[in-house]
């Protein structure tokens, strides 16, 4: 039986620190950092954390209505969401993930724009 992505790259544990790591990016990005004042970050990386773990066929689920509620009053641009998921794409690139596991969470994100891009 072949491991999921979430499996190969080390558990919750490691994607807990891609998500870390992902947030330091995301907090100094001048497009970004306007959703984040005011956020409990140790709260939104475990949200976080449980999220990506999904996509990449960890235990952990999301329904697409609890995600577009989530993110609908945040207000998000195309340009803002991108931005993110070009972050998380380099950070996950940063921990050594094979290419084909970074293009299968990258693509996973992208599918769900529909559901976090508000504005």
């Amino acid at each position: 039986m072949r491991q999921s992505i979430f499996e190969r790259c080390g558990g919750f544990a490691t994607v807990r620190k891609i998500i870390s790591d992902f947030y330091e990016k995301v907090m100094n990005s001048p497009a970004l950092e306007r959703h984040f004042v005011d956020v409990d970050m140790r709260a939104l990386i475990d949200h976080q954390t449980k999220f990506v773990a999904s996509v990449m066929g960890g235990p952990a689920s999301f329904s697409d209505d609890v995600l577009r509620r989530v993110h609908e009053p945040l207000g998000i641009t195309r340009t803002e969401f991108l931005e993110a998921a070009d972050l998380l794409r380099e950070t996950l690139e940063d921990y050594d993930l094979a290419p084909e596991d970074v293009a299968a969470v990258y693509k996973e994100i992208m599918k769900r724009e529909l559901l976090i891009v508000s504005r």
